[in-house]
């Protein structure tokens, strides 16, 4: 079912700019110039009350709703074999930043209407952005509203805000004078935080300035979903090439298979509400991350893109 929805799109020029980075984490290198075309892209993620809008015209139900096939995962307890999703929970005190599985929990009957289990609900966060999105679920819906999920140079083109090179979408400063632009960790992750209990998780969209091209939590909040497979850039794509890559794509399926559970794994962008100075400083537009395609998280989301006059 394909059904046109009333998102807040911004048009953006397309162009040529520099994908990348050859200053931060290994996978973000090496810094390359591509030119994406003229695109649409979603103002701000998808929000639990668009998502509802979905949920409720089509019955659609999530990755997270849906028990697992024991098929594709032989080697799980029968315990977790239940719909469900990762949830993040603060640590008591410090603990080594190496071992992940310290603060997340899979947690049985949590999905995007109970974001922190079955106890939870999303009662006064309709404009928060939808979690616990697995690849699957943010391409039915973009498919739904008659768009798509958009290309990670496209995500990073939008992010970058037209300005050339900056480490963040603002600047060179995380947090120039002291002022905070996006929904990130403050204090020490995992264990101590520096917000309000209640804002210790997602953020409305829009809480905080959008960027150059007025598109708002393309950095922080939630994690959001790209089109591409994720695989390593080319390191023969260099900013010192003599060619400009069109619309570049990421891998194929096969290159972007995860070594550990044999899933595909898409191209995640913007970081979230759980990236720190200390850790994961992912809140950056040359950052990315690769994600099994079967995964949903408390801290995943997404946006849609569009091709112009779509």
């Amino acid at each position: 079912m394909k059904k046109v929805v009333a998102h807040d799109m911004v048009t953006l020029p397309g162009g040529v700019f520099t994908m990348g980075s050859d200053d931060h984490y290994p996978e973000e290198r090496p810094a390359r110039r591509v030119r994406v075309d003229p695109f649409q892209m979603d103002r701000a993620p998808v929000s639990n009350r668009l998502f509802h809008e979905f949920v409720r015209d089509t019955g659609y139900r999530t990755t997270a709703e849906i028990a697992p096939d024991p098929e594709l995962y032989p080697d799980a307890s029968s315990d977790l074999l239940q719909p469900g999703s990762s949830v993040f929970f603060m640590t008591d005190g410090p603990v080594p930043l190496s071992d992940p599985m310290r603060w997340w929990k899979f947690e049985i009957g949590a999905d995007w209407r109970h974001p922190t289990g079955p106890a939870s609900d999303i009662e006064g966060l309709d404009d928060h952005p939808v979690v616990h999105v697995s690849y699957d679920d943010a391409h039915a819906y973009a498919c739904w509203a008659g768009m798509r999920l958009p290309t990670e140079a496209e995500w990073e083109f939008a992010a970058r805000g037209g300005v050339e090179g900056r480490a963040f979408s603002w600047g060179e400063e995380l947090a120039p004078a002291g002022e905070i632009l996006a929904n990130y960790w403050q204090g020490h992750f995992p264990w101590q935080s520096d917000k309000p209990v209640g804002s210790r998780r997602t953020t409305a969209v829009g809480c905080f300035p959008g960027n150059d091209f007025g598109l708002f939590d393309m950095i922080g909040n939630v994690w959001e979903w790209t089109a591409d497979y994720y695989a390593l850039a080319v390191p023969s794509a260099s900013p010192k090439s003599c060619c400009v890559v069109d619309d570049p794509r990421g891998g194929t399926r096969q290159e972007s298979l995860d070594p550990g559970s044999g899933f595909p794994r898409k191209v995640l962008k913007g970081g979230s509400h759980l990236c720190a100075p200390s850790y994961c400083q992912r809140y950056r537009p040359a950052a990315r991350y690769g994600q099994t395609i079967d995964t949903s998280a408390s801290h995943i989301g997404f946006r849609c893109a569009a091709a112009l006059n779509s």
